[in-house]
């Protein structure tokens, strides 16, 4: 991708923004299927939206959080070929955290839990961090330029 002038693209971005959801909507449901589903009887939305199932009092709880956290690793792995820009990585990090609080104010009421606040903003530095190390290393990478020339034809014009 050339990184020249950019336009401004709403259509782009919604489509980023939405596809980018979808994807740490589909990773947390993933994890939270191995990693939560294993101790409990019937998954349900509580685990993806209610504050109070993220909980360092219970195990179940624990294997919320360590879903987020892996859904949050993931989520930069997704802006590394998503989003391809490193400063764009915390816009749409941040995006993807509004949203879902916005989803678990509708779902469950204000997120009370200090717990809660915690893990989703160290997921929200998860990503972004991640997404921008892992952007700025793919920028930075040498372009490789191939000689499409053979030697003899190289010496011709000496």
């Amino acid at each position: 991708m050339f990184y020249g002038a950019v336009v401004w693209d709403p259509w782009l971005i919604v489509a980023q923004i939405v596809t980018l959801q979808c994807l740490h909507y589909l990773t947390l449901g993933v994890f939270l299927t191995l990693i939560v589903g294993s101790r409990v009887s019937r998954m349900s939305l509580v685990y993806f939206f209610d504050f109070a199932t993220v909980s360092i009092a219970t195990i179940t709880g624990w294997c919320v959080i360590a879903s987020c956290m892996l859904a949050a690793l993931v989520g930069a792995m997704f802006m590394l070929y998503l989003i391809e820009r490193a400063k764009k990585c915390l816009d749409f990090s941040a995006t993807v955290y509004i949203i879902h609080l916005l989803l678990c104010i509708l779902y469950g009421g204000f997120p009370s839990s200090i717990t809660w606040w915690v893990v989703n903003g160290t997921g929200l530095a998860i990503m972004a961090l991640l997404g921008e190390y892992l952007c700025i290393k793919r920028e930075l990478r040498e372009i490789p330029i191939t000689r499409y020339r053979s030697s003899k034809y190289l010496f011709r014009y000496f």
